[in-house]
């Protein structure tokens, strides 16, 4: 496969055929040295030999609920302050219209994340999950991130289970993988020095785990961080994953400047998302998949990395706003027919799935859910 032999690059080719696990070392070499065409190729092994020529979409739609927000995060374009002209909050009327939309649209989840509005009690974030799950049972729901639940916990002095399990009660069917930014604490003092830390949004994860939530898990890269840092960042998701099983997918996520305080920096280009995909894939063996969110990466890049790692696009994303708050140009979101044809002309066969990956069976708006899907 390459030119010179007892390279690091084909050590770890070697590895990765063996279906062996990486080391720290191996990442930050891929991360910063290997050729992204062998880098791509390696990554599309794994995919492959988890998912074969399957690439994965969800018929959902978002609800942030409000953007009004405590903390201020330097690199949100989101947030806004209780006064502010663009700051708003969905009522209960606002919640059921946007959960009936999804119901015509044949939705299988709704996303649910947002601001933490220092004004609203933990009753009102609760009625936001069961005003959803009480006007459309079949609808998954998928919300909060552990930033949120931990300030759940902190305004109601109750342990993270005991949230957990009121927003179950609820009707929450798993959780979205937002807030993990770069676990390194210097890293996030800088990005977000008084939101939830590292430990707490490993807490919060494991905590949901054994109470048999699943949940996904992000990174955000192309900011102030190191290849270091995204490495370390992988390995201690890896680490979790080792130990309760309980993550669906990672969520690698670019950094958009546009409207935030580190505007100042260049959005990271087409090369770098298709070199985090291919990373990220290698060194989370444990994982079963790994997400292009299209929203984020653009549709073409998105496609591309169909063959560097990524097995699933997400899907239909009615109403996203924290992206597009930041400056991202891709529209709020794409019907059916359109996933399938950004599929398929990457060569991949499109596949619908619910939340937890099990095949969506479909007549129109209409839908019931299959077994676990198996490559």
């Amino acid at each position: 496969m390459f030119q010179t032999l007892n390279t690091p690059l084909q050590t770890i080719a070697d590895k990765v055929h063996a279906s062996e696990r990486l080391t720290f070392e191996d990442g930050l070499y891929l991360d910063e040295t290997a050729d992204l065409h062998t880098l791509g190729h390696l990554a599309n092994i794994v995919r492959e030999r988890k998912n074969g020529n399957f690439t994965y979409y969800n018929t959902n739609i978002h609800l942030n609920p409000t953007n009004v927000c405590v903390y201020r995060c330097r690199f949100c374009a989101f947030r806004a302050d209780l006064k502010d002209e663009k700051a708003y909050t969905f009522d209960e009327k606002m919640i059921q219209d946007r959960t009936m939309e999804g119901r015509a649209a044949g939705a299988t989840e709704i996303h649910v994340v947002g601001g933490l509005h220092h004004k609203k009690k933990f009753d009102w974030y609760l009625d936001v999950v069961r005003t959803i799950h009480e006007t459309c049972p079949e609808i998954h729901v998928k919300a909060w991130t552990p930033v949120e639940i931990s300030w759940f916990s902190f305004i109601t002095k109750k342990p993270i289970r005991w949230v957990l399990e009121q927003m179950m009660d609820a009707g929450l069917g798993s959780m979205p993988g937002g807030g993990a930014e770069i676990f390194d604490p210097e890293i996030r003092k800088q990005l977000c020095e008084h939101k939830a830390d590292s430990q707490v949004w490993f807490d919060v994860h494991r905590t949901a785990h054994e109470l048999g939530l699943r949940s996904n898990a992000t990174m955000l890269y192309g900011h102030i961080e190191e290849a270091r840092h995204r490495i370390d960042h992988l390995l201690q998701l890896r680490a979790l994953q080792d130990e309760t099983g309980g993550f669906q997918t990672l969520i690698p996520l670019a950094f958009h400047p546009d409207n935030t305080e580190l505007n100042y920096l260049q959005k990271p280009n087409g090369m770098f998302d298709l070199r985090m995909m291919a990373v990220s894939r290698l060194m989370l063996d444990n994982f079963d998949h790994i997400k292009a969110y299209w929203i984020m990466l653009g549709e073409q890049t998105a496609q591309l990395a169909l063959s560097y790692g990524a097995d699933d696009v997400d899907g239909t994303v009615v109403h996203e706003l924290i992206y597009h708050d930041a400056g991202a140009k891709t529209p709020e979101g794409k019907t059916v027919e359109e996933l399938h044809q950004l599929i398929r002309e990457a060569g991949r066969e499109p596949i619908e799935r619910d939340t937890l990956y099990r095949r969506v069976i479909r007549d129109g708006a209409t839908w019931n859910v299959g077994e676990p899907i198996l490559a």
